[in-house]
């Protein structure tokens, strides 16, 4: 298994309100994304680094490979680049 795991710093405006859109855009996908087991997003308890971040577990590399690619992700996909400001990833097997 395979652990994804994304920090992200959004930009000021909307913050509040766009986590929570991040947050359901993102966790939506779960159940409807094949070798998708789990996504959840979290705010950071630390806010002076990121402001959110996303935990997904994927079967394999093949399945995280299939997920960005996938269009229901890429659409979530879409709306959270236009709100961060950096991110920073992780995969590692689990």
């Amino acid at each position: 298994m395979i652990r994804h795991i994304v920090l992200y710093r959004l930009k000021e405006q909307d913050k509040e309100q766009n986590a929570r859109t991040m947050k359901e855009k993102l966790e939506g996908l779960n159940g409807k994304i094949e070798g998708l087991h789990g996504l959840r997003i979290d705010r950071d308890c630390n806010t002076h680094q990121y402001d959110v971040c996303l935990t997904a577990d994927f079967d394999d590399p093949a399945a995280l490979q299939a997920y960005k690619k996938h269009p229901l992700h890429v659409a979530a996909s879409d709306f959270v680049h236009e709100v961060m400001a950096e991110r920073a990833g992780f995969d590692f097997e689990v």
